[in-house]
């Protein structure tokens, strides 16, 4: 007998006609509330020589300037907003370790908004009547937590609220509430499914049977990872505060080949990340988000500095992005190479000796970068074992075949590299230190 599912929303299949049609004039719209009620916007569009009007196609969009993280530091607190603060139901920021906070508000129609992607995105990944969600990220300013607990409840379904850390208690009440899905960092997942077998529990025995995975790039290597180490699948949302919080776009169980774009509420561009000029779908770029429905923060052409490409939809009408593995400030270029932490990572998780906790530390010497990736060893081996130094230097021998500079390779038993229980620090920069 088939478990009962949700409906889709009709949107989701729609014909491309009618998505198009309703994403210009969502468009349209956003481009002249931007205009009449943000004086940030209003400045940059005079600026540029461009009005709403001038938007009479969707391709029209590449005539308005692009919005960046700046921007919003520039405008902080509330500069950017397109309501009076007085009509916002919440505020959310970035935690501003690299300067001002990026700051973030919500209508209550936007709450409502962000609470239906999620919705969706959570169906997307399997979902059913009845299901249990287990949230563990981080509640607060950052958007994580609060968005997947509002999407769950608004799907109806059962919302374990706990949040990061204590991961011991983690597992103890998805074992007790027979929780059936869990969203997380996939990084701090592989903390949680350590803890298991920490405490004599096989991963695979849980209760769980979908995990979704957001708010960090992670590869296809570490969903077949992860999914065979839980047995569970395990499916990429996508989302960043700025544009929304997470449910900008997700995958679908059924496919698992890359996040779904909700197109009906977020309108995908990918650029040049060097001229800014847009480039074709199926092509490698920089992606660039505009809402379609915000009220309080409209978002017009924002830079997210994630690379990836826009290919047609599968599962749905809505385009799909190619998985995000890394980002245009997360690039390492080492002696002119440039290197991604998820290349990296792609190579550790072909190591079984190996255990999928890294860092890429990156120094100076003279006029030459080096980098170092310090790994630990899987669970009960020591790092001073014979399987452990051929790991080590069949990783080093790949990694410089790849970027064809040596590297160093430090090695250390389990819990020897920090855990995040929010996003993974996976680059060290000590070059300016």
């Amino acid at each position: 007998m088939t478990p009962p599912s949700f409906p889709l929303e009709p949107i989701e299949k729609s014909s491309i006609d009618e998505l198009r049609s309703l994403q210009l004039k969502r468009l349209q719209a956003t481009l002249h509330h931007a205009y009449a009620h943000s004086p940030v916007y209003r400045a940059k569009f005079d600026a540029a020589g461009v009005h709403p009007d001038d938007c009479r196609s969707l391709s029209d969009l590449a005539k308005f300037p692009f919005t960046t993280k700046l921007d919003l530091r520039d405008s902080y607190p509330f500069g950017m907003f397109a309501v009076p603060r007085e009509q916002c139901a919440r505020i959310h920021a970035s935690s501003g370790t690299t300067g001002k906070p990026t700051v973030v508000g919500y209508t209550l129609k936007d709450i409502d908004t962000w609470a239906t992607v999620v919705a969706r995105s959570i169906r997307a990944g399997g979902a059913r009547p009845g299901d249990m969600v287990h949230v563990s990220y981080g509640y607060g300013l950052f958007t994580g937590g609060l968005g997947a607990h509002y999407g769950a409840e608004k799907l109806g379904l059962t919302v374990v609220p706990f949040g990061g850390g204590q991961t011991e208690r983690q597992v103890q009440l998805i074992q007790d509430f027979q929780s059936n899905i869990i969203m997380v960092t996939p990084s701090y997942m592989l903390a949680i499914a350590d803890e298991y077998e920490r405490q004599g529990i096989d991963p695979k025995s849980s209760p769980l049977r979908i995990g979704i995975f957001g708010a960090e790039p992670w590869t296809n290597d570490m969903r077949v990872a992860i999914e065979k180490r839980m047995g569970i699948d395990a499916v990429d949302i996508y989302g960043l505060s700025e544009v929304m919080g997470p449910g900008v776009a997700s995958e679908c169980i059924e496919t698992k080949d890359g996040p779904t774009i909700w197109e009906d509420h977020f309108y995908p561009e990918i650029i040049h990340p060097e001229t800014g000029e847009p480039v074709a779908d199926g092509e490698m770029g920089e992606l660039v988000f505009t809402s379609l429905t915000k009220e309080a923060l409209p978002i017009i052409r924002y830079r997210t500095r994630d690379l990836t490409r826009l290919l047609p939809g599968t599962a749905r009408t809505m385009r799909r992005m190619e998985k995000i593995t890394g980002r245009s400030d997360d690039m390492m270029i080492i002696r002119g190479v440039n290197v991604f932490p998820s290349q990296i990572e792609e190579l550790i998780l072909k190591r079984p000796e190996l255990a999928p906790h890294y860092q890429c530390v990156l120094t100076r010497e003279g006029p030459m970068d080096n980098l170092k990736v310090v790994v630990e060893t899987r669970t009960g081996m020591s790092q001073d074992s014979i399987e452990a130094r051929a790991a080590a230097k069949l990783l080093q021998h790949e990694i410089k075949v790849y970027i064809g500079s040596s590297v160093e390779i430090e090695l250390r038993t389990e819990g020897g590299v920090e855990r995040s229980q929010g996003k993974a620090k996976r680059v060290v920069d000590l070059r300016g230190k």
